[in-house]
């Protein structure tokens, strides 16, 4: 791992920083990087979770973000979560993650601060945050594909590594931007505006922070793929992205929905969504061959072919497979959709915790256990726990 990010570094100084154009400034990922020029001059100090190295995640003070474009917002965190995606960082196997970057991706909040630019979002406003960081203006962005951003990401060694890069991403190493994440009691914003959503005082924080990723990610997936009345469906998987996609699946008409994992998850989701057909194949393994063993064992990858392989020879003919991680779109009619109680996204939340368990967190995530699906994490800026929710608990 120290090898890769080294090698990472070196080629984004010899092939230089694609800073050229950008929207945004990019790679503060912690307002005290050099010398604390991007912390706020009151001096107040914030919890942020940080990547120290590899498995070594730790909770620590880190200054309060100061405004660096005039089209940022900087908001008061009071909710964040832990995704799945988010342990790929913990070991380190996402190149260009540096020591104190502030991680997290899903965040509500309430606006701090406003740059000169911002008019549509004022002081005191509830939001919830995209994952991504866009800019609004690019070709991409104008088809609402805003996941392929081309002005919020300046690392050239993605650039080199696919061809081009993706939209800048929350708390997600400098490989995706170098951007402080959520998982902090303060975050800058850049191009507010665009980033972020008001959320309506009917929507509590512990249903409107899923918009940030989990819901359209989800939703993506199974409009993006193809569920028509009566298609019969199977799902690998059954963390919060699979049971939301479950759910879709019988929105969109399926007829059967089929998710297959290997442990008490499918019990879960079956008490969750009516209907739902399981397959726990508890003993079974994904990794069916050493070379694939090794590679893991490396960090020379990250996922393995024999998913997706099942997938295919799962398929009827003209069937369709759809793998996705992103998403494009549907905020607001999502929003519509919590907001008149028709979805309902605290089927997947099964703890409350505290800034000091998102450590833990991480380890149960990749782990499956402690009976962890998803995760709401308060801040000191949290509101009281809305009715119905999960109370407040360890891990």
């Amino acid at each position: 791992m120290v090898a890769k990010n080294l090698g990472a570094k070196l080629a984004e100084t010899v092939l230089g920083h694609g800073d050229q154009d950008r929207a945004t400034h990019t790679d503060i990922s912690n307002p005290d990087r050099e010398g604390g020029q991007y912390a706020d001059l009151s001096g107040e100090k914030m919890k942020a979770m940080v990547w120290m190295a590899k498995n070594d995640m730790r909770i620590v003070e880190a200054s309060k973000p100061t405004l660096v474009d005039d089209h940022d917002v900087i908001v008061r965190v009071t909710g964040s979560t832990v995704c799945g995606s988010d342990v790929h960082l913990m070991h380190g196997v996402v190149v260009q993650v540096e020591k104190g970057d502030i991680l997290g991706h899903e965040f509500c909040s309430i606006v701090d601060t406003v740059g000169p630019a911002v008019s549509h979002l004022k002081v005191g406003e509830r939001v919830v945050n995209s994952f991504v960081v866009s800019c609004g203006e690019c070709s991409f962005c104008k088809q609402n594909l805003t996941t392929a951003c081309e002005r919020t990401n300046a690392s050239t060694v993605q650039e080199m590594l696919y061809g081009s890069r993706t939209g800048g991403i929350f708390g997600y190493s400098h490989f995706t931007g170098g951007y402080a994440g959520g998982q902090a009691e303060y975050v800058r914003v850049p191009i507010g505006e665009q980033s972020l959503l008001k959320l309506p005082g009917s929507v509590p924080d512990e249903k409107g922070l899923y918009l940030s990723d989990v819901l359209p990610t989800s939703y993506h997936s199974v409009s993006d793929t193809g569920v028509y009345e009566g298609d019969c469906v199977a799902i690998w998987g059954l963390g919060p992205m699979g049971l939301m996609a479950c759910f879709w699946a019988f929105r969109k008409g399926a007829k059967r929905v089929i998710d297959i994992d290997k442990n008490w998850r499918t019990e879960y989701a079956k008490s969750k969504i009516p209907g739902l057909e399981t397959i726990n194949f508890s003993g079974g393994e994904y990794v069916k061959s050493w070379t694939h063993r090794v590679e893991l064992s490396l960090s020379l990858e990250q996922d393995i072919s024999e998913m997706v392989n099942e997938c295919i020879m799962s398929t009827r003919k003209f069937g369709r497979v759809g793998i996705i991680a992103d998403y494009t779109g549907y905020w607001k009619e999502l929003l519509q959709l919590v907001e008149s109680g028709q979805v309902d996204p605290t089927i997947m939340l099964t703890h409350r915790i505290t800034m000091d368990d998102i450590a833990k967190s991480y380890y149960a995530q990749e782990k499956q256990s402690n009976g962890l699906v998803k995760c709401y994490v308060e801040t000191r800026f949290s509101a009281p726990r809305a009715e119905g929710t999960q109370e407040l608990t360890s891990l």
